[in-house]
Formats: structure tokens, C-alpha cells, sequence
């Protein structure tokens, strides 16, 4: 994983506690700046990429709402972080914004106090899921990638030895990113690592600055070993010519790198690409071989999230058609990787 070395740091005076602090510290070099307001910046210089790496924002979440989910998990936790050191075409996180640096909220107990006081209220013993059979699921990363969070502060280490050691919560989090220093946090199987995993050819392409395929999928067995409960993440499934014969390719090379333990408890989660204009016309400037691969208007169509934003993706006929083929592969290379949900 590359390095993190910021030359501003952005913060609201009431995101400047202990770990606030700690986190100017880590960075010495860079300039620190008063804002009012996590959520609204100033005037940033620089491209897309050039805010990933330059700038860190310091702010204080106030909005502690856990989310009913569903799939990757039960529900979604309040963000520990916002924006990601990446820059990957499809990213939803960074759509509707010409500019998106890693935003760091250091009230790390308030958030897990909130999740706490909701996990609570739930139903116990839980009825089991696809999700888990035990535990209610909380994401801890939807709007940011933790591996990358877990280099900035102790936040997300905080995070999870509470899910650890709480009765009936478990954390989750899919990542592009290997960071060895997570390798000691000892979660004792009550957090679930998903590493996101494309054919390399695509990866290289869209999956601007993360770490390799092969970084990820060498560091599944250390994960494992470290205690983590490690699933993988097909997303997003991009389809192209020869789409399926790159795919059966990354199957073999997960078979052959999952340990036969481990083998007995993975799974997977399979989702299909969901593009948007706003973010197709961004790409056309930064990023136009990507854009060559996922912008595809003759097999897609229109999609209006639920959060009302109008996305593009697969039509649906075709898709159903590529799901089944999807399946029928993975049953035959990787049957024991038990698909939880695809769409």
C-alpha cells in the first residue's frame, strides 16, 4: 500500500481530541487549516488524484444513524471515514463530487457508542442470515476503504476490538488495500475482511492505485492467520469481450491460494457494474481507457438509486443471462466459495 503523506490537513476545531491530535502529529510537514465545516471545503488546487494524496480532512461526525443493509451486512454502521486514497472509475463514493479527499472522523467511540446502543434494541438471539448466523453484522467501510483509514489512525483498530469483544455485534469491510500493521489487532473472527478481487487486466485499469491482485490475493492467508473471517468480493463484474475466460482465470488463482481450511468457511458477494454519467464525463478527462471498458451504453440502461441519483447499468436481460453464466463458472471452478448474494 502506498504511503499517505498529506501537505494539508483540514480540520473543524471539534475534531482536534486526543486522536485529532495525534493524527497532526503523524504528519508534521503538512499545513493545517481551520474549516467550519467537515462537509464543505474550501477551494482545493489540484486534479482528482493530486486532493486524494495532498489533503486530509479532521472532522467530528454528528450524524450517528446506523442503516439497514441487508446484504453485505445487517446494517451500516456510521462512517469511521469518508473518501479513500484510491481513485477507482466506478467508485460511488465519489460521484457528485469534483473532489473527494479522505475525511477522517475522530469521535471513534461516539460512533461505536451509537452502534452499541442499536445493536441492543435488536432482537436476540438473532435469526440467523446470509450475513451471519450469530452476530448482527455492522459495515465499518462503505464510505471509505479501512486499510487505508487504519494508516492514519488507531480508529479503526479501536473499532475492531470492540466488535470483538461484543456479545452481539461483528464488524465487516470490503477493501482493495493490503495493510500489514491490521495484522495485529487480533480480532478473534469478529471481524469479516472481504477483499475485492477483478481479473488483473481489468483491476490495472480501473482500480486506480490500490494494491495489485496479487498483493490481495497473497495477503488472504496472512488475514486468515491473523484471525480475520475472510470472504472475497467480485465487484464490480464488468462485461467485455472475453469477460468469462479472465474470470475463470481469477477463480483458478484463488483455488490455488486459499488454504483447504479456510476453504470450508469462504464465501462471496457478486456485483454487477453500476456506472453514472456525471462520473463518465469525469472519467473522459482522468481516467479514458477505463472509461473505454465500463461505459457501455449499448448493453446498459438507466437506474435510479435509492438515494435518487440517476446510474446506469446492465440491462436487465442481458444481466440475468450473465448471472446465470457467472454461476454456472464459479460452480464449476470454485464451488466451495458459496456466492451469499449477486446482482
Amino acid at each position: 500500500m502506498q504511503k499517505f503523506n498529506p501537505s494539508t490537513i483540514l480540520y473543524t476545531p471539534d475534531a482536534l481530541n486526543d486522536r485529532g491530535q495525534k493524527a497532526l502529529l503523524t504528519y508534521p510537514d503538512a499545513v493545517p487549516q481551520a474549516i467550519a465545516q467537515h462537509n464543505r471545503l474550501p477551494a482545493l488546487e489540484g486534479n482528482h488524484y493530486q486532493v486524494k494524496s495532498d489533503v486530509l480532512v479532521l472532522g467530528r461526525l454528528k450524524t450517528l444513524l446506523c442503516r439497514e443493509s441487508g446484504r453485505s451486512s445487517d446494517f451500516i454502521a456510521p462512517s469511521l471515514a469518508n473518501g479513500c486514497l484510491g481513485a477507482c472509475a466506478y467508485c460511488y463514493v465519489d460521484r457528485n463530487k469534483t473532489v473527494n479527499p479522505i475525511t477522517l472522523f475522530t469521535n471513534t467511540e461516539e460512533i461505536l457508542s451509537a452502534v452499541n446502543k442499536h445493536v441492543q434494541k435488536q432482537p436476540w438471539p438473532k435469526v440467523p442470515n446470509q450475513t451471519h448466523a450469530q452476530f448482527y453484522t455492522y459495515d465499518i467501510g462503505c464510505n471509505s476503504d479501512v486499510s487505508v483509514d487504519a494508516s492514519i489512525s488507531d480508529g479503526v483498530e479501536t473499532a475492531i476490538r470492540f466488535f470483538r469483544d461484543h456479545p452481539k455485534a461483528f464488524a465487516t469491510f470490503a477493501t482493495k488495500f493490503v495493510n500489514p500493521q491490521m495484522l495485529d489487532y487480533d480480532p478473534q473472527g469478529k471481524t469479516r475482511i472481504r477483499f475485492s478481487l477483478l481479473p488483473q487486466k481489468v483491476s490495472k485499469l480501473v482500480d486506480v492505485r490500490t494494491d495489485s491482485l496479487a498483493k490481495r490475493l497473497a495477503a488472504i492467508t496472512d488475514f486468515y492467520q491473523a484471525g480475520y473471517d475472510v470472504h472475497v468480493n467480485f465487484s464490480p463484474v464488468i462485461v467485455y469481450e472475453g469477460w468469462l475466460e479472465d474470470y475463470r482465470e481469477l477463480f483458478e488463482q484463488l483455488n490455488e491460494v486459499v488454504p483447504p481450511k479456510l476453504k470450508e468457511t469462504m464465501s462471496c458477494e457478486v456485483i454487477f457494474l453500476t456506472h453514472n454519467q456525471w462520473q463518465h464525463e469525469i472519467n473522459l478527462s482522468i481516467n479514458p481507457k477505463a472509461e473505454n471498458m465500463i461505459w457501455a451504453p449499448a448493453i446498459q440502461e438507466t437506474k435510479q438509486s435509492q438515494f435518487g441519483g440517476i446510474n446506469v447499468r446492465y440491462q436487465y436481460q442481458l444481466k440475468a443471462q450473465w448471472i446465470a453464466e457467472f454461476k454456472k463458472l464459479q460452480q464449476e471452478v470454485i464451488p466451495w466459495c458459496q456466492i451469499r448474494y449477486i446482482f
